[in-house]
């Protein structure tokens, strides 16, 4: 066997596809192999796919295909254009080692996306040696053809939030299907146009806005409203964890003030954010020690925010009447932070016990926005919105991003 045979082995080509020249530069340490087509050979009509049409004329391209040890390695054909007798078309036909456009072989670019599954775009265009823009195309181009694929009919539940996409307070918004834990849309903003943008999406990819159940999310009012206008069947859960934040900003603000006449309070912000459970002894201590004085203000607003996290364990029949007793507790503490976010709880209070019947939370979509900020991290930012967009699809989309042969 000659090493064109072992090439053209290697390379999995068929007839009428050949191996004519296999050639290895030394000083530029490249192997450049030729392939042609056996003269007279016929081919399938790009446009049509009507078999049997013949080469109009030729014009000569190159592919970089993946090293041959660590050399670079280029392909190089004269690809025929062929004239169809039933459309009329003339067209460059498509070869079985890359995609139309590309320059690059479909064996190099599955290799370029499995490395971007796993580190930043720069990093991988400097392991293979080409520029990162050009990648940046491989990617967009394999996330766009999975997303066209995606059949998002049997989305019942979903969870909205927001991640930060750089300093500034710009952000992207995400949908994530709450049954099976994926990013299924990310749009720039997190505005009223947020559900709007959805909404096309959503239908673009065979889902129906009247199956979707349940929204988990914040108490952002462009959220509430975009969701009462754009989904007027689903039932709104607002974040149990985003609840207790609001809480948690409540009993701080009261700590603040109260630290005016109790200095001990001074630096114990975090002391206050956590269950007790999870304090280290020196923590235990220094709460122990304000709670056991008389009338402390930050005690009682404590006291108010562990007393609301057990209405999550209590049963669903008797969440109703646990959330109206806290309510009138709160709201005749003489604590005004603590009124002022009981009112809002009040205002919410069906999507807050939605969730004994949703069971759905954004702490799945934390978990996903770990994820992408590792990856923004690791990647030091990037450089557009749609590079961004691309990534989160890449790593929390759940896409089938499959390098299929270019006639498949």
């Amino acid at each position: 066997m000659n090493n064109k045979d072992l090439f053209q082995l290697a390379l999995g080509l068929t007839p009428p596809w050949f191996v004519s020249e296999a050639r290895f530069n030394a000083e530029a340490q490249e192997l450049h192999i030729t392939i042609d087509f056996v003269p007279g050979s016929s081919f399938a009509c790009p446009a049509c796919a009507e078999a049997g049409c013949k080469a109009h004329d030729t014009k000569e391209r190159s592919w970089r295909h993946l090293n041959f040890f660590q050399h670079k390695t280029f392909i190089h054909a004269s690809v025929p254009r062929t004239k169809c007798d039933r459309c009329g078309a003339v067209r460059q036909v498509t070869v079985p080692w890359s995609r139309p456009g590309s320059g690059f072989t479909l064996l190099f670019e599955a290799y370029v996306m499995t490395l971007m599954k796993e580190m930043p775009v720069k990093s991988v265009a400097r392991i293979v040696h080409e520029h990162d823009s050009l990648l940046w195309r491989i990617l967009h181009h394999y996330v766009h053809k999975a997303r066209r694929k995606e059949n998002l009919s049997t989305v019942e539940k979903i969870s909205i939030d927001e991640t930060a996409r750089a300093k500034g307070h710009k952000y992207i918004s995400m949908v994530i299907d709450a049954d099976t834990r994926r990013v299924i849309f990310a749009t720039e903003g997190k505005g009223a146009d947020v559900l709007p943008k959805f909404k096309e999406d959503f239908q673009s990819h065979g889902g129906c806005t009247e199956n979707i159940t349940d929204v988990c999310m914040d108490m952002s009012p462009a959220f509430i409203s975009g969701v009462e206008n754009h989904l007027p069947e689903a039932a709104i859960t607002f974040d149990k964890f985003h609840v207790i934040k609001l809480i948690n900003e409540a009993v701080d603000q009261v700590r603040r003030e109260e630290q005016k006449t109790m200095p001990e309070l001074k630096g114990t912000r975090y002391i206050w954010l956590k269950n007790k459970k999870n304090l280290t002894m020196k923590q235990k201590a220094i709460m122990e020690d304000v709670l056991t004085k008389r009338n402390s203000k930050t005690a009682k607003a404590y006291q108010l925010r562990l007393t609301f996290q057990e209405m999550y364990e209590k049963d669903p029949m008797d969440a109703p009447m646990f959330f109206k007793k806290w309510y009138f507790w709160a709201t005749h503490s003489r604590l005004a932070p603590m009124k002022e976010v009981a009112k809002t709880m009040k205002r919410h209070e069906k999507g807050i016990l939605r969730w004994f019947v949703s069971n759905i939370t954004n702490g799945l979509q934390e978990g996903i926005n770990s994820l992408i900020q590792a990856a923004k991290r690791k990647a030091r930012g990037y450089r557009s919105v749609r590079n961004f967009i691309s990534i989160i699809y890449l790593v929390a989309g759940g896409l089938d991003i499959s390098v299929a042969p270019a006639n498949t």
